[in-house]
This record gives C-alpha cells, sequence and structure tokens, in this order.
C-alpha cells in the first residue's frame, strides 16, 4: 500500500488488512510511505508494533504511488502481492478467496470482484472464471491495477509502475501485464475490494491536469498494448477499447456538448492526432455503428459534425416494456424485457438497408456536418443486455443468471431496429454469489448497448400494467421475505428483504407471593374462585392507594 499523507484513513483501512481471515503467518503488509507531511509515518509505526506481520518503508515524495508500489512489490516475500490503496478496504476473506483460487489455477492474476461508492457495474464480475486469458474474455474493459499479481510474473517480466508524476499509471501497468498472463481468473462471487469516495474528496490527485500531457501517456499507452500483440483481430479488439473510451470522451457526449469552446478545439486536435496515428484501420472498421461514425468524422477532420452527432445520441433514450412479471413457485421473480432505442420523436433508431449493406438510417444522420454512408458490418455488434441488481446498503452490483439476447427487427420500407429482449429471472435465493440476499433494498436497472449507444435505465417501465404490486415470497429457508414493486426514484423495480417479525415475548412466569396466590387460587372449588379474585383485587387496590 502506498501512503502519502492518509492520516486516518491508515486506521479506517488497518483492521481489513490485519483482520483478514488468513493466519498471520500466512501473509504480511507492506506500507510504503511516501514522505508523508502529517503523522501518517507515525501511525504506521504504531500499527508496525501491534502487528508482527506489518512492515513499513519510508521513502522521499516522488509524488505518485508508482514507486511506492514498485518499491513494495520488490519488499515482498510472498508469492502472490495484492495492491491496495490507502482509501480502500479489502472484504474479511478477500486474500484467502483470492488465493486459494490463483493456488488451483495457477494464475498469474486474479481480479477480484470490486465494489463502492467509486465502482460501478462491471459484466466481468458477471460469473467466476477459474482460467482465462486477454484473448478470450472481457479483460481489456477493467484496467484498475487492484489486482492480485503472481509476484515472479511480475519481476519476471519487467512489469513496473511509472515513477513520478504519472497519470493513468494503471492503465500503463495492466496492458503490459494482460497479454502477459498466460492464465487470469476471475473471482466474481464474492465482493473483494470495496473502493470508496473519500467524504473529503481525497481519492482525486490535486495536481493540476495538462490536457497535452494525458494523450502524450496516451500514446505511449497504446504503443505498449501494440508491442506486446501481434497485428490482427486481437489487437485490434484490445485497442478499440483505448481508441472507444480514452481517446474518443472528449469528443463524444456529454464533454463535447458541455465543454466551453477553447477545451472543446483542444480535446478535438488532441483525440484527432491520437487517432490519425496510433490506430490500424482494423480498429475502427469493428466498431458498431454509431461509434464507427464517431470514429470517422473524427479522422476525417469534421469537429462541428462530432459535435452534432453528440447531440443527437445523447438525445437518444432506452425503451423499455416489462411483462408477465411475477413470483415463480420456486421462489425466482421472472418477467419478459424488450430493451430498443428510441429519438426525441418516438421513432425508433433504425438501420436502412441500402444496395444489400445496412447502414445508419439518414432521417438519423442527414444534416450531420461531414457525415458519409458507412456500411455496418456487422450489426449486433457489441450489443448486450442484461438485468443489474443493487445493494443500495452496501454498494455492491449483482447480476442475474441468463442474458437477454440482441436480434434485428423488421420494421417495413427497409428500416430494421436492434431489439435486445428474453425472459429474464432473478433468483434472490442465489443472486448474491450463489447466497441470498442479505436483508436490505434492491434496485434493478438495465444495462444494454445497441448500435454502439449504452444505456442503463432504471426497470420502470410506463405501462400502467405493470405498476401493479408484484407481491411477496418466502426466501428458500432463510426464515426471510423477499418482495418486488414500483419505489423510489421513478417508481423503479426494487426488491426488499426483510427478516422475520420476531415471535411475541411469553407473559412472564409468576414468581414469590404471586405464584403462592395461584396454586391456592387453584386449590378452591371453581365457583369460589371468582369471590377470592375479586377480594384480592379490593385488597391491591387499598394498599397502591
Amino acid at each position: 500500500m502506498p501512503v502519502y499523507n492518509a492520516g486516518e484513513y491508515i486506521e479506517r483501512c488497518a483492521p481489513s488488512l490485519t483482520g483478514q481471515s488468513l493466519g498471520q503467518d500466512e501473509y504480511e503488509i507492506i506500507y510504503v510511505d511516501d514522505g508523508s507531511t502529517d503523522d501518517s509515518l507515525e501511525r504506521l509505526e504504531r500499527l508496525a508494533a501491534r502487528h508482527p506481520n506489518v512492515r513499513v518503508q519510508t521513502q522521499q515524495n516522488s509524488g505518485w504511488p508508482g514507486k511506492p508500489r514498485n518499491v513494495g512489490i520488490e519488499m515482498a516475500r510472498g508469492e502472490y502481492v495484492q495492491l491496495v490503496d490507502q482509501d480502500d478496504v479489502l472484504a474479511p476473506e478477500a486474500l484467502e478467496r483470492l488465493y486459494a483460487m490463483a493456488s488451483r489455477n495457477g494464475s498469474d492474476i486474479v481480479l477480484g470482484k470490486m465494489a463502492g461508492t467509486m465502482v460501478g457495474p462491471s459484466n466481468i464480475f458477471k460469473r467466476n472464471r477459474e482460467r482465462c486469458t486477454v484473448a478470450d474474455a472481457p479483460l481489456i474493459e477493467t484496467l484498475t491495477a487492484h489486482r492480485l499479481f503472481r509476484r515472479q510474473f511480475l519481476v519476471e517480466n519487467g512489469i513496473r509502475f511509472p515513477e513520478g508524476y504519472w497519470r493513468m499509471e494503471d492503465l500503463l501497468f495492466m496492458v503490459r501485464a494482460y497479454p502477459l498472463a498466460k492464465t487470469v481468473s476471475v473471482l466474481a462471487d464474492y465482493p473483494c475490494y470495496f473502493w470508496n469516495r473519500r467524504e473529503d474528496g481525497g481519492n482525486n490527485s490535486g495536481a493540476a491536469f495538462d490536457l497535452a500531457d494525458h494523450y502524450r501517456r496516451l500514446r505511449l499507452i497504446i504503443q505498449v498494448l501494440k508491442d506486446s500483440t501481434e497485428p490482427g483481430e486481437l489487437q485490434d479488439r484490445l485497442l478499440r477499447r483505448l481508441y472507444r473510451v480514452e481517446t474518443m470522451v472528449r469528443v463524444g457526449e456529454p464533454f463535447i456538448t458541455d465543454a466551453e469552446d477553447e477545451l472543446r478545439r483542444e480535446s478535438y486536435e488532441l483525440s484527432r492526432g491520437v487517432a490519425r496515428e496510433c490506430f490500424p484501420p482494423g480498429v475502427r472498421e469493428g466498431m458498431p455503428a454509431v461509434q464507427k461514425l464517431r470514429a470517422t468524422l473524427l479522422e476525417d477532420g469534421e469537429p462541428e459534425g462530432l459535435l452534432e452527432l453528440a447531440r443527437r445520441v445523447r438525445q437518444v433514450k432506452a425503451h423499455l416494456d416489462v411483462a408477465d412479471i411475477g413470483w415463480r413457485e420456486d421462489g425466482a421473480l421472472s418477467m419478459k424485457v424488450r430493451f430498443t432505442l428510441r429519438r426525441p420523436s418516438g421513432a425508433p433508431l433504425t438501420v436502412l438497408e441500402k444496395d444489400g449493406e445496412l447502414i445508419l438510417d439518414p432521417d438519423f444522420t442527414d444534416g450531420v456536418p461531414g457525415v458519409r454512408t458507412l456500411p455496418i458490418a456487422d450489426v449486433l455488434s457489441y450489443a448486450y443486455g442484461e438485468l443489474l441488481v443493487h445493494d443500495r446498503a452496501r454498494n455492491i452490483w449483482w447480476f442475474p443468471e441468463g442474458d437477454l439476447v440482441p436480434r434485428l427487427e423488421a420494421m417495413g420500407d427497409g428500416l430494421s431496429q436492434v431489439v435486445v429482449d428474453g425472459q429474464a429471472v432473478l433468483d434472490p435465493r442465489t443472486l448474491a454469489g450463489g447466497e441470498p440476499l442479505q436483508p436490505g433494498s434492491y434496485d434493478v436497472w438495465l444495462g444494454a448497448q445497441a448500435l454502439g449507444v449504452g444505456r442503463r435505465p432504471r426497470l420502470n417501465p410506463a405501462d400502467a400494467q405493470q405498476r401493479t404490486p408484484v407481491g411477496s415470497t418466502a426466501l428458500g429457508d432463510t426464515g426471510r421475505t423477499v418482495s418486488a414493486g414500483w419505489s423510489g426514484p421513478g417508481k423503479q423495480l426494487r426488491l426488499v428483504v426483510k427478516e422475520p417479525a420476531p415471535a411475541p415475548a411469553p407473559p412472564p412466569r409468576p414468581t414469590g407471593a404471586r405464584r403462592v396466590y395461584r396454586a391456592a387460587l387453584r386449590l378452591l372449588p371453581k365457583r369460589s374462585r371468582k369471590a377470592v379474585r375479586k377480594l384480592a383485587a379490593s385488597v391491591t387496590r387499598r394498599v397502591r392507594g
């Protein structure tokens, strides 16, 4: 763990590290203090005095987490190293579970499920993966370095963090690591790492952001990925993430529609330089329709076209239809879900068949400066749909079993729309990584993408028929109940899990004189008991009076 002026966050995080379910002789905790100017070092030394497996190293300030991380990896004596930041928390069984998965698979890297206020849903954590690689799993979609690494894998391949001030250091580290890893594992059924936003906003660096320097670093990251892979389909697919997210983020919505003119122009020029000089043509050609159009406008030098496209795409909304929702006899919640994209007029976002090829509907693209007709190689490219369930109290995202399926639906006159639909099943008995849901509230969302336009709407269809209460059911043999209904913002579908109501306390057993009185009362004939009770009550009132 790199530490710089962490203050009280040392004590906030420390119990999650020292309290791991592994025995203290099975792991060590290495803190590298990067020249803190507050009392962080004193706090660390007190912590080390109480825990024999805590080691503290101090150094002159390097200005960024890269060097302290490198120092910690060099100091480590374990078979595996887990990187943790000073603001974050490990779950109690994180190291035990991560190491168990790593050991049985000989993993070079293990990705533990992330949760917390700084983390959104990532479908890389939909299911456990014992063995995969960057070639057969979407690992490139998650590039944070808060992972478990086999130490010799890092050392033998010279995988290190850049030192000194270097934003995006995690991206550089991971694009070096992923292509070299022979076995990567994904632990998705247990939240391992909680990445939480600090109350004081201290997660974010106070260093000034230099946009030109940012794009210089991005060029290096792209080159490292190209150097570690062979030209071809795999390289194009990996690079596509760096083009779609890191390169085009500042020429798409909402950035380009909200930025001041000068910042918009600078972002466009820097993005265009990277797009034209760093990516092979196959990267752009394999993008879904709207993203391919955006990349083409960028490379063709059409800043006004990019702005107009962003305005139009920003107005595209998700449309949901939910039907036949209800509890099955086995305790699972079942529903039919249908997702489409609609323009502000209410018309669907469509594609048109022209001369044997599919293109974006000209009714959507006409008037965009610099637009040209682009054939869509695969209309279902990157299209998907999935339900998401958010544990509101614990900030954990869970993925129900099964996926919705994208398909092309004909609408007449050569027009078609992409539809993502299917029967969705949400089983609260197994939803939390194979375990029943804990007591609390859970919001249900839909994550979906079609034609390169992604949306995450609340599951709150406008159909009044679906607003009726869904009701409750028993949560397996836990004694809990789970109810489903429409509540919260926008009448979102929400599950509420409750513990059983406690049984009423039995009446107190009579003691002392009262016990003797009741025993004597039972010895009397029944016809005499009423008179005795009346006399006793009268005496009691006089005594109390």
